[in-house]
């Protein structure tokens, strides 16, 4: 028998005349051989994927429900607050108007002051300021009322904290310390040893104190809710009048000449700005040129 030897390089051409053979076979079978699989491959998936995506949806079905029912409605507690600057004719009279508005609305004055200043010209006026609270849903009311009297409002400002989520959690506080409480009584009810009860005395003590600092808290929370506090300073109009002598008003002519001043300085910074801007570079397109020019014929003259 006749063992044929091939080179080395004949069997290198055998092993690629191989693999290309193998690349053209497994191209041609590939798509049916491709989709076989894949369709296997997707009856297995698509049921466990169905019965997952089903599972889960009933899941968030019921954990919505179960959230829907277990979480209550919660009203929004917000605490509206009105801070007032105005100018009047009279601010003892303005003082008392506020006052009167306050409890026919149904709110109190938390605290009201008057104080004696004088003008430029050495005049005595009376200027005052109060702290007055009234019902939150009647602020704007109240507000609208007191900017009537006034001669000129300088400032006004509305604020609103929103404290729910505080408010939650002091009561959230309130009703686990409440069921402290009642354990710790039915301790120290069944307690024999006397320092046993000391020290259930000194616990239920603490948590008592606890429980009537949250009740405060809520009563706050519950008050400041209902009623608005309305901060407002009352400046005589002799005060906020700028001096006048003969006719003649200094401050006016001070705003004048500043104004003036003004517009000396913006249109010098106007004239500088434009210099730079458009001079600058006309200077270089028109100037360079002509500065060569002149040195090429002072040259060729002094040659």
């Amino acid at each position: 028998m006749l063992v044929r030897k091939w080179s080395f390089s004949t069997v290198v051409l055998v092993m690629l005349l191989g693999f290309i053979a193998v690349i053209v076979v497994l191209s041609l079978l590939g798509p049916p051989v491709g989709n076989v699989f894949s369709g296997t491959v997707s009856s297995l998936t698509s049921g466990y994927a169905s019965n997952s995506d089903e599972s889960f949806r009933n899941a968030s079905a019921v954990t919505a429900m179960s959230v829907a029912a277990t979480q209550p409605s919660q009203q929004r507690i917000i605490l509206r607050n009105a801070t007032l600057r105005l100018v009047v004719a009279d601010a003892e009279d303005a003082l008392n108007h506020i006052i009167a508005m306050t409890g026919e609305m149904g709110g109190w004055v938390v605290s009201s002051s008057t104080s004696l200043t004088q003008t430029a010209a050495g005049q005595d006026v009376v200027r005052g300021s109060a702290v007055v609270r009234v019902p939150a849903e009647r602020l704007d009311t109240a507000l609208a009322q007191i900017k009537s009297g006034a001669i000129t409002v300088e400032s006004e400002t509305i604020t609103g904290q929103d404290v729910t989520r505080d408010y939650v959690d002091v009561n959230s506080q309130l009703t686990n310390l409440e069921a402290a409480e009642a354990q710790l009584l039915e301790l120290m009810n069944t307690a024999t040893d006397s320092t046993a009860v000391l020290e259930i005395f000194n616990q239920l003590t603490t948590t008592r104190g606890n429980i009537e600092r949250l009740r405060g808290q809520i009563q706050y929370y519950d008050e400041a809710a209902a009623f608005s506090s309305i901060t407002v300073e009352l400046i005589p109009q002799a005060v906020d009048a700028p001096v006048q002598i003969a006719g003649w008003n200094p401050g006016g002519t001070a705003g004048r000449a500043l104004a003036a001043l003004v517009d000396v300085l913006r249109f010098v910074a106007d004239a500088v700005i434009t210099l730079v801007i458009l001079g600058v570079p006309l200077a270089l397109i028109f100037g360079l040129p002509s500065w060569f020019i002149y040195r090429r014929v002072k040259g060729r003259k002094s040659g």
